[in-house]
């Protein structure tokens, strides 16, 4: 059954466009080292909960919006594989300078591994 990495992460709204070209070099980059997919999502229907939520999860400020993404992979071996990968990979840290440079809020995202019990 598949693995996936997912993460939630706040980007300014202001930002979106350069940020999406950006994500475009990231996912390249993580489906050459053996993701299967690659895709991330725009929160335009995650409302702020009153004890948990998406926004909440990133301490969402104004003019910032909540995205998710999500790496896929056949197994956790290939994920595990690929992240050490992907982390020593000199473009991945040029790219990870860019993002800050956008105000994307990495130090507020949240990530993990996650095997699949049921795909249908």
């Amino acid at each position: 059954m598949t693995y996936i990495d997912s993460f939630v992460l706040a980007v300014p709204r202001a930002n979106l466009d350069a940020y999406k070209n950006e994500v475009q070099k990231v996912a390249s980059v993580w489906k050459e080292h053996g993701a299967l997919t690659y895709t991330e999502y725009l929160g335009d229907d995650a409302p702020l909960g009153s004890l948990t939520s998406f926004p909440r999860s990133v301490q969402l400020k104004d003019g910032e919006v909540v995205v998710l993404g999500m790496a896929t992979y056949p197994d956790r071996a290939t994920r595990d594989k690929a992240n050490k990968a992907v982390m020593s990979d000199p473009r991945m840290g040029a790219m990870m300078g860019v993002m800050k440079g956008l105000g994307v809020a990495l130090d507020r995202m949240y990530f993990g591994g996650f095997a699949s019990i049921v795909e249908g």
